[in-house]
């Protein structure tokens, strides 16, 4: 079964195809189908609006069912700052180096034992038919004093776990432990009793 993802993260494709496989859903892109989405408002209050603003807007536009995440990192210490503007922290969306200077900055001075942070990663899917999953993962660990690893994206290089970044796990590795890896096995239980 076909899924579209509102997404042109080819990184979270690749994420999201590595679990959903295994049931037999195929997860692509509009772009890979020849579709433009249109560029959706995220205004929501949380991951999960934002999350269901743009599975909403997906399956409207290609009559498919559509999955969509919204994921963010949030530092205690900076009141869950990013939090929903994770993207654009930094003032450009997506510029993974600018809004690691940024975090970095910000928790210039501040000891490793006040550095705790979570990353989340809420997954709406919804059927043409107005069925909904909402689901939500996360992730909890530590931002480091500096980038570590070329794996992942995001702040993956700053970000904690067991001591290691994630910028260092292995795509499998992170897929067992990450807000996105742990929201989607959510999900996959919940589509197991919806398709």
């Amino acid at each position: 079964m076909d899924f579209i993802l509102a997404t042109n993260n080819m990184k979270k494709l690749a994420e999201m195809q590595r679990i959903l496989s295994p049931l037999g859903i195929h997860v692509v892109t509009a772009k890979m189908l020849g579709i433009t989405l249109e560029e959706v408002e995220e205004d929501g209050q949380t991951f999960e609006d934002n999350a269901k603003i743009k599975a909403y807007a997906a399956c409207k536009a290609t009559n498919m069912p559509a999955i969509a995440d919204d994921s963010g990192l949030c530092v205690d210490y900076l009141d869950g700052a990013p939090g929903i503007f994770s993207a654009r922290f930094a003032g450009e969306h997506g510029n993974d180096e600018l809004n690691n200077d940024l975090l970095l900055e910000k928790l210039d001075g501040v000891e490793m034992s006040k550095r705790t942070a979570y990353y989340v990663c809420a997954i709406c899917c919804v059927f043409p038919d107005g069925r909904e999953i909402v689901v939500r993962g996360e992730c909890n660990g530590y931002i480091g004093f500096e980038r570590d690893g070329n794996e992942g994206f995001g702040y993956d290089p700053l970000f904690l776990v067991d001591g290691k970044a994630f910028g260092r796990y292995t795509a499998e590795e992170k897929d067992k432990i990450s807000h996105r890896g742990n929201a989607l096995r959510l999900l996959v239980k919940e589509l197991e009793k919806n398709i």
